[in-house]
């Protein structure tokens, strides 16, 4: 049986802010999954580092095994779709008034999305593989919106009046 709680306009928002970044995350994995291709050529050019300034003092981090490449991006489209389903769980939590389930479970997926935003194409993609200087396949303007976003997401399921009855439900 579902903890009842306070209805109200935070957890409203708490509901459907996890619904939003649940979506997102479900769409852009059908996307990786559906069109293959596309984002495979993006992880094997960052990987590659094939269109960065080639710096010697660099270069030796490069992945150029395609096997190894597509490994990583099969990685990231289970971790993608994992978040989602982690995340469709807790909006769901969230609709029942299951605040306390729902807030962890949501606070798992957003950590696995902030994860895979920040430290998997932020400071992996980014500064490892020096994705910030290809001019072609820089990703880093939508990691940084996406973790931004999953953040402030992260912050409203943890604001006070989206706690239980009895403790900070005001």
């Amino acid at each position: 049986m579902a903890t009842t709680t306070r209805r109200g306009a935070l957890p409203l928002t708490a509901t459907l802010l996890t619904a939003s970044v649940a979506l997102y995350m479900a769409l852009v994995a059908l996307g990786n999954i559906t069109d293959f291709g596309t984002n495979q050529d993006f992880v094997r050019h960052v990987l590659a580092m094939d269109t960065t300034f080639k710096d010697d003092d660099l270069m030796w981090r490069a992945i150029t095994n395609e096997g190894v490449q597509d490994a990583a991006y099969v990685a990231i489209i289970a971790w993608e779709t994992a978040a989602a389903l982690v995340l469709v769980y807790g909006t769901w939590l969230w609709a029942r008034h299951d605040h306390p389930r729902a807030r962890r479970i949501s606070t798992y997926g957003l950590l696995m999305v902030m994860l895979l935003f920040g430290a998997g194409f932020m400071a992996i993609g980014g500064e490892w593989f020096a994705m910030w200087q290809s001019q072609d396949w820089n990703g880093l303007d939508a990691a940084l919106r996406v973790f931004v976003f999953s953040g402030v997401v992260l912050l409203v399921n943890h604001l006070p009046g989206t706690h239980t009855e009895g403790r900070d439900a005001h």
